[in-house]
């Protein structure tokens, strides 16, 4: 049985940790199965996952095949219990679609020539210019029922409650992420018809008729008047496609559980992909999680579930992967748990130019984080490479392969294609060894937190369709873009990382607010803000709740109407706003408690005057005028910073300290340059997870509420390495009071290490004798014993320390 509770994934009640590999059996030969699964585990993993390619598998209508009659290579049943042979649990990936580079997104040809009701028509009725198809229509659900028929029928008895290793199930891949990318959305007849339907049951008649001033009950006029909205409207034909998007991808899930569990698919989650990284950044990612949330959010059963692709994680990209994991937590009922579903890894090598070359630390960091923060199942993508077939019924399309990345398919992956290890397999190994080590541990810990949560506002990231011909939408996009990620993210989450803040997100929009739950809240402001929300945050800064605002204080609402509520309770009245030009460079010059620092050059600051309660503290050189306000509201207080300022780490301390948050767990290293953050289990075991991203040694004492840890000694962590320290761990009849060695093993009668300094201790606690060895020392400090390395890590990093019977 496979539970999701209380932020674990409990197999038969025992909480575990999965770290899959993705090998698409449907690209090897079969004689070549064994071989990957023996790479895969070489590695440490302990599941395999895979895509179902519904292209391959039925290429004619009504004539599927799972069982490998045509192709052995298409034995689904046979791949799914070889990993069982292995040890290996199976994380299976159905479809409808797939992606993974397939012809048709992995549907089939004659789907949509049997069906051409189901191409959306978007934008001023253009055809879809994705190979994306309307996921309610009738005929595509009559379709996708009798495909998860087909691949239930092999799934089901192999599930785990039935004594088998498929522990999960994913529902379709990356839902409306097509329509995104294109902002192409999907306007049918039947989505009109259907949204026409909803509009009228959410808003009464009247106030829809002044919403929408045409007849929403004839056809014709409507598809017109919603494909190509007028100015006066568009804002609001915005707001209400998106929300009722989000409504009908739910109905879309719920249908295909509903199909799954109809064909028997029961005692297992349902997992949802949320896509959204871009560019090697994570600045779009919350744009799936604002689609998606609806389909998961609380819903027993369900997991939710990243696609990861940054690439190499480092000072540019550190605090989005943060960022991104702690939003998904934030839309979480209370039992779900983070997890990947698409976990990038290899060497970045995707168009085969010997380019875009990832550091050998890249995978290992973002598991680091990714466990740090919470996360119960990572899916490696792709594990090892392949090669695409020809399809029996190919098209004229120039190779006739079921994808269209040619023959080999997969080439930065770790395993490449024809099988061998590339340079990024063997420290991507290490990391996965280290978190199975101790794989019972993490899977139930919880990342410490401080008294600091980052604001996530949904409706913010509710922009994959845009019209075109509106200049209200466009002016208001331009504002959430510039506002909600890209500066804010660099400069104030990036600086409360590196001041040592372990924060969460909150759902601002969607739950309460309260200050006894977040006492402050770092809170990334556009110029637009729902009034509901800016009640809300007038309400919690009354009531005793603390915001650090970086960005711009709204004065719109996401209609693009006035609305000044936040505005009016921080007691600021805008004044103007300025931008830079070839002839204006604007500087930002500090006072109050913010002085003394140097002017700093701005290209964009909002301006306001304070009515009451504000204290400026940061002005515009020359003009005077101020953007920079510490706001006294009710029983709270606002720092309202809205000029682009720069990553001032202290500054940002300030800020929070002012507001009542201090960071836990800091260090002393100048240069910077480290993440760092701590987990918990409930009976007190704790974990300290740093990540050097730079490519020198750092040198530094850490410090846990202002007490030394480490009793104070220096530790250094190398260049673009990552360790994760134990203390008060229970290992091997042992307590583990500290150690600057990772844990590797965990045996009966051993412990075995990963050293890490010139010379590593290891504090234990223990009623067992400690073998003798010519590898390490052993000093008696009173209750405890301290294991002294007598090897230098540089030079042999392994510590085996052996109990005798």
């Amino acid at each position: 049985m496979i539970e999701i509770i209380d932020k674990e994934i409990r197999i038969d009640g025992r909480p575990e940790l999965i770290l899959c590999g993705e090998i698409h059996y449907y690209r090897l030969r079969r004689d070549e199965w064994q071989d990957r699964l023996d790479k895969l585990k070489l590695a440490g993993c302990n599941a395999v996952a895979s895509y179902v390619p519904w292209l391959c598998h039925e290429e004619r209508e009504g004539e599927i095949d799972l069982r490998g009659a045509k192709r052995p290579e298409y034995d689904l049943a046979g791949f799914i219990d070889l990993c069982r042979d292995n040890g290996l649990y199976f994380f299976l990936r159905p479809g409808p679609f797939i992606m993974a580079e397939m012809k048709n997104e992995g549907l089939p040809y004659w789907l949509y020539e049997r069906y051409p009701e189901i191409v959306p028509v978007g934008w001023d009725g253009r055809p879809a210019t994705t190979k994306t198809v309307d996921y309610l229509a009738p005929a595509f659900l009559k379709a996708a029922r009798r495909w998860y028929e087909a691949v239930m029928a092999v799934a089901v008895p192999r599930l785990q409650p039935n004594g088998g290793n498929v522990i999960a199930i994913q529902l379709d891949n990356e839902i409306g992420m097509l329509s995104w990318v294109s902002n192409g959305p999907d306007l049918t007849p039947l989505v009109l018809d259907d949204f026409a339907r909803w509009l009228t049951e959410v808003y009464p008649a009247e106030s829809l008729a002044e919403r929408y001033p045409f007849d929403l009950g004839e056809p014709a006029v409507r598809t017109a008047a919603i494909r190509s909205p007028r100015e006066a409207y568009a804002p609001a034909l915005h707001l209400d496609l998106g929300h009722y998007m989000r409504g009908r991808f739910a109905r879309y899930v719920d249908a295909l559980r509903g199909f799954a569990e109809e064909f028997g698919a029961r005692g297992v989650p349902f997992a949802v992909n949320i896509h959204g990284t871009g560019g090697g950044r994570g600045f779009t990612f919350p744009i799936g999680i604002s689609q998606l949330y609806e389909t998961y959010e609380g819903k027993p059963g369900f997991l939710s579930g990243s696609d990861i692709y940054f690439g190499d994680l480092d000072m540019n990209t550190f605090q989005d992967l943060y960022l991104i994991n702690g939003f998904m937590d934030a839309m979480h009922g209370e039992h779900q748990p983070l997890a990947s579903m698409e976990f990038n890894c290899g060497d970045g090598n995707f168009g085969e130019t010997l380019g875009a070359r990832y550091d050998v630390s890249a995978a290992d960091f973002k598991l680091r984080m990714c466990v740090a923060q919470g996360n119960r199942l990572v899916n490696y993508y792709l594990f090892c490479g392949g090669r695409n077939g020809l399809l029996d019924h190919g098209r004229d399309d120039g190779n006739g392969r079921a994808a269209f990345t040619g023959e080999r398919h997969g080439f930065a992956a770790p395993i490449g294609p024809e099988g061998e290890p590339n340079y990024t397999f063997p420290r991507m190994a290490r990391g996965i060894r280290a978190m199975m080590a101790v794989a019972d541990k993490v899977a139930v810990m919880r990342e410490e937190r401080d008294a600091v949560a980052f604001a996530f506002i949904p409706d913010y990231y509710m922009t994959e369709y845009r019209y075109a011909g509106s200049e209200a939408m466009r002016r208001m996009y331009a504002n959430l873009e510039a506002n909600r990620a890209h500066s804010g993210w660099e400069t104030m989450a990036r600086a409360m990382l590196l001041a040592g803040y372990r924060f969460g997100a909150a759902d601002i929009q969607n739950k309460p607010l309260r200050a006894a739950e977040v006492p402050v809240l770092a809170l990334l402001s556009a110029s637009y803000m729902d009034e509901a929300l800016q009640r809300k945050l007038a309400d919690y800064l009354m009531e005793g709740g603390n915001v650090l605002l970086y960005g711009e204080v709204p004065q719109y609402d996401m209609e693009a109407r006035p609305c000044t509520i936040l505005s009016d309770c921080l007691g600021l009245r805008f004044a103007a706003e300025h931008r830079d030009g070839p002839d204006y460079y604007p500087s930002v010059v500090a006072e109050g408690w913010a002085a003394p620092r140097p002017e700093v050059r701005t290209h964009f600051a909002q301006t306001f005057e304070a009515v009451r309660g504000a204290e400026p503290f940061f002005r515009l050189q020359g003009s005077g005028q101020a953007c920079g306000f510490d706001c006294a509201v009710g029983r709270g207080r606002a720092i309202v910073m809205t000029a682009r300022y720069r990553t001032d780490i202290g500054l940002f301390r300030d800020a929070l300290e002012r507001l009542g948050a201090k960071a836990g767990l800091t260090h002393d290293c100048p240069e910077h340059g480290l993440f760092l953050t701590s987990t918990r289990s409930a009976d007190g075991e704790r974990f300290l997870h740093l990540l050097n991203l730079d490519g020198f040694d750092k040198t530094l004492r850490l410090y846990d509420r202002g007490e030394a840890l480490f009793e104070g000694r220096e530790l250094t962590i190398a260049a673009k390495d990552g360790v994760m320290l134990p203390v008060g761990v229970k290992a091997a009849g042992a307590t583990i009071l500290a150690s600057t060695a990772e844990i590797m093993e965990i045996g009966e009668a051993h412990l075995a290490f990963r050293l890490t300094q010139a010379q590593d201790w290891i504090a234990l606690e223990t009623a067992r004798r400690i073998a003798p060895s010519e590898a390490y020392k052993v000093e008696r400090r009173g209750a405890a014993q301290r294991i002294v390395s007598l090897r230098h890590a540089k030079v042999e990093d392994e510590l085996i320390v052996r109990f005798e019977a």
